[in-house]
Parts: structure tokens; sequence; C-alpha cells
């Protein structure tokens, strides 16, 4: 397992590919990694998630799957935590990636929309209910094989687009720290309120989280469970234990200049 201490020095050496700072001339980002990198980039973005994995995160404790896009909504990598990707729900490979194309596809510069802000709006009558008819999963990305090298630096997911809108926990836009959207996150694999979670950790600690604004009573794109203060965009509780002490104890996102 990758010690925290060591968390700020993997980002250092993935920072050209995860999160180029404001200097690029380029408008638009582009995280994925070339052939060269996509080892590298695998096994960070692996070693943060089996690392947060592992703590307490107010669910099952399962092992997850996640899955990393660029502002195309290009998937640059896909991961499990488990020893072997049956270790982990199969489908979650694909909540997933649906989670981090969502997360992206529906997050701007200047707000950012988590898949658990989208829970309340999402419900009949709510203001965008019918919006996961937009974006169908690309069935031939999601499905294209060999299954041996699903959630590998070899998966055959990398470089498409899987699509798919999900109105639940797990999926977050990723902002660096210039303040620029570069991509999403999406996490799954056990309650939809741990996934959550683990996204959120795992985002914080990619320092990935430089928020600027999003519709939760404190401004971010944190969950907000029902009732409690970020109407219209609440998510339910998932009746497990811990869950709401494990949502309570998230870090603040990022400011910029920090």
């Amino acid at each position: 397992m990758i010690k925290p201490a060591n968390f700020k020095k993997l980002a250092l050496a993935c920072a050209i590919t995860l999160s180029p700072l404001a200097a690029s001339a380029e408008p638009v980002i582009d995280i994925c990694p070339d052939d060269a990198s996509k080892t590298v980039i695998h096994d960070f973005v692996k070693g943060l998630l089996k690392a947060v994995q592992a703590q307490e995160n107010g669910g099952f404790g399962f092992h997850m799957w996640a899955n990393v896009v660029n502002r195309d909504g290009k998937v640059c990598a896909v991961v499990f935590s488990g020893d072997d990707r049956g270790d982990q729900w199969p489908d979650s490979r694909n909540i997933a990636a649906a989670k981090a194309y969502t997360a992206n596809s529906l997050t701007l510069p200047g707000f950012s929309l988590s898949t658990a802000n989208l829970y309340q709006p999402t419900q009949p009558g709510g203001s965008l209910w019918h919006v996961s008819n937009a974006s169908p999963v690309d069935t031939t990305v999601a499905y294209m094989g060999p299954a041996e090298d699903f959630g590998t630096a070899s998966d055959p997911m990398l470089g498409k687009v899987h699509g798919g809108l999900i109105q639940f926990g797990g999926g977050l836009g990723l902002y660096d720290a210039s303040g620029k959207l570069i991509g999403g996150l999406g996490v799954s694999g056990s309650s939809s309120c741990e996934d959550h979670v683990i996204a959120w950790k795992v985002r914080h600690l990619a320092q990935l989280d430089y928020v600027p604004a999003g519709p939760s009573k404190d401004g971010d794109d944190n969950l907000t469970f029902m009732g409690g203060g970020s109407l219209g965009w609440e998510h339910p509780f998932c009746g497990v234990e811990g869950e709401v002490e494990a949502q309570a104890g998230l870090p603040a996102v990022r400011k910029l200049g920090e």
C-alpha cells in the first residue's frame, strides 16, 4: 500500500499528465496518457484507490472500480482495488465509467455537479427529469474484450468514450491547482454513499479538488443527505452504519492559491 506521505511525490511525478498548470496555451488539457505513460498513470490511480478503500468509509468495505476521463469524455484510466477483476462487482466497471462521464459532462469550469448532486433533480417532476436519456452507454465500448485486460493498463475501454449518465454518488469533476477543469472521476463497488466518500478522498489525495462552486449548502459538489440543507440537490441515505459519520469527516475542497 502507498503511504500517505508518498501521495505528493506520486502526484508530482504525474503532474505533467494529471494536473498541468494554466501556463499551457491549450484551451483543453488532455490528461489521457500516451502509450509510454499508461502504466505510470494506471499505477498512480490504482495506488490512490487501494489506499482509500482500505480506510473506514461508512459502507460495506467492498473492493472498488475507478475510472478517469478527460474533458472530452475519453477514458484515461480503469483500475480496481482488489487482487483480481472478480473481487469487485463486475458491473461496477461500467458504472464507474458512466459516473466519470456524467461528472465531467455535467460540470462546468465555474460550477461542479457531482453525480450525488444529481439524484434529487432527476427524480420524476425534478428539474433534470429524463436527463439520463441524453447520453446512452456505448455498449461496444462497455463490453469490448478481452475481459482479462479489464482494469489493467491495457483495458480496451482506454481512449474511448463510454457514455452513460448516473444519478447517485460516486462521480466527481477534476480541477487542477490552477482551477482548470480537466475531466472526471468515477468510483463504484459499494453503496452509492460509500462510493462518493471514496471518490472524494481519492480526488483530494490526487490534489484535483480545487472546486470553484457547486450546489451543496457549503458551495461545493459534496453529497448532502435528504433534509440537510441543499434543497433540490440532495441524496438519500444508504442505510449503512457509519455512512453519516464518514460523510461528515470528509476534507474540505481546496481553494485556489493553497
